[in-house]
């Protein structure tokens, strides 16, 4: 498939937001179906020096975008060897090689451009296809978040996974 990965765009909010809200997506993410679009448009407009944010774009005649991966470093000085990282993928679109793409290239935006040690990420316990692919890119668990979030009616475990480049 011919896709291109780049930074995100205001206009990108529209396809964001659906990604959010759609079964398939918002059981692995945060997101509900009630989220409105301009709780999108304003989380883009505040992004800051630390926050990047990448999104992966359908190169044909009508583009549109069906993933997304955020970074967001650490503002304490303290702690700005670390950053935090998502990922998110329209459902027609999972299982194609495309989060993974996504993560790399964030994460060489981390390894060889911002220098960061430690990047994490949380991900639910059951979704077995995220952690595979955490793994392979060097992630760990490090540990359980017991009752995380509202996951389909229940409280629902996440673990805490994170890499290390030293």
């Amino acid at each position: 498939m011919d896709y291109l990965i780049r930074p995100i765009r205001l206009e990108d909010a529209e396809a964001i937001n659906e990604m959010r809200r759609m079964d398939g997506v918002r059981e692995t993410i945060l997101g509900i179906k009630s989220e409105r679009i301009n709780k999108t448009e304003d989380f883009i407009k505040g992004l800051g020096a630390n926050d990047h944010i990448l999104v992966a774009e359908v190169n044909k005649v009508e583009k549109k975008v069906f993933g997304v991966v955020g970074l967001h470093i650490n503002a304490s000085l303290r702690a700005r060897h670390s950053a935090s990282v998502w990922i998110m993928v329209h459902k027609d679109y999972q299982g194609m090689g495309i989060g993974k793409a996504l993560l790399k290239e964030v994460l060489d935006l981390a390894d060889n451009w911002l220098k960061l040690v430690r990047v994490e990420l949380s991900v639910f316990v059951d979704n077995e296809r995220a952690i595979n692919l955490y793994k392979s890119l060097g992630f760990q668990i490090e540990g359980t978040k017991k009752y995380a979030a509202i996951k389909n009616g229940e409280y629902a475990d996440e673990f805490i996974m994170a890499r290390y480049k030293i």
